[in-house]
């Protein structure tokens, strides 16, 4: 298998679950599903890790609080988000906002791990930006001002944050643990987080049938186990800059998957503020350069 299909299948499947997500939408309640899917999830994995992870408690028990606090931004507060969001949002527009991330995460380090902003951050930034107003507000910015954001979208755009965020812990906290007995442990903590919610959530909103079923496995198998596979094996032979690229991928094989599946129309708001959202990203990704030569050395000083 060549290296880029990786990253490829990865995000496909992320696509994938984007369109779950709106098809869960007023099937199954949000903590439901995020429950299930991490039941699954655990299950499955354990059949592999537990064993190994057993073995490497000694490694595993000082980072616990950490693996938690992960497990919750990642696996249970940014899920429960998303499904949340898709009720009131669109797959097309829930994936162009997720596209944002790898810039979040850019900006985000600035602040948390001192790295000097780059003159893609800035250009990258006011782009994205453009692009995400121009989406949200439909193609009339001013629209926003009468009548606010769409719930699902910000909802979409905080938990996008918080996956930003997830994202710059894992590169603060040198865990020193295998991917797969992190993953593992980080759904394991993500499980006990649903469990309060799970239990106020009404019989009727978290129902197994057919309906639902095939969702719970769809995010429980393919979301949760299998995406994560690819997704390594890409970071492993591409490295993770390489393999970011490919979330802005994520918009366009949502909307492919949203036109086909979901009856979704594609509108000139989508093309413009997706295309803006996309290249602020590339930018962000492209473009290296400090924005201020001097910043560089103050953070190399604050650093000392």
């Amino acid at each position: 298998m060549k290296a880029w299909s990786f990253p490829f299948l990865a995000i496909l499947l992320w696509a994938g679950n984007v369109v779950v997500s709106k098809l869960a939408s007023g099937a199954i309640a949000p903590p439901a599903i995020t429950f299930y899917r991490l039941v699954l999830a655990v299950l499955l994995m354990s059949c592999f890790v537990l064993r190994p992870a057993w073995r490497n408690r000694t490694a595993i028990k000082p980072q616990l609080a950490r693996l938690a606090l992960l497990g919750f931004l990642s696996m249970s507060f940014y899920q429960c988000l998303s499904y949340w969001a898709a009720d009131t949002s669109t797959a097309t527009n829930m994936s162009i906002i997720t596209a944002l991330v790898p810039l979040l995460t850019m900006c985000l380090s600035v602040w948390l791990l001192r790295e000097a902003p780059t003159q893609g951050m800035a250009l990258g930034g006011v782009t994205a930006l453009a692009g995400i107003v121009w989406l949200i507000s439909r193609g009339a910015p001013a629209a926003l001002l009468r009548g606010g954001l769409h719930t699902g979208d910000l909802l979409m755009l905080i938990a996008s944050l918080s996956y930003a965020f997830y994202s710059i812990l894992l590169r603060k906290w040198p865990l020193g643990l295998p991917a797969w007995q992190s993953t593992y442990l980080q759904a394991l903590s993500a499980l006990v987080f649903m469990v309060p919610m799970f239990w106020r959530v009404p019989a009727a909103q978290a129902r197994l049938d057919t309906a639902t079923l095939p969702l719970i496995a769809y995010a429980g198998v393919f979301a949760s186990v299998v995406l994560p596979v690819l997704w390594i094996n890409g970071i492993r032979h591409l490295g993770p800059n390489r393999c970011s690229m490919f979330i802005n991928l994520l918009p366009v094989l949502t909307a492919g998957l949203a036109v086909i599946l979901l009856g979704e129309r594609l509108h000139g708001y989508h093309l413009v503020g997706g295309g803006l959202a996309v290249v602020g990203v590339l930018a962000s990704q492209l473009l290296r350069k400090p924005l201020w030569p001097m910043a560089v050395a103050l953070l190399q000083e604050s650093r000392s």
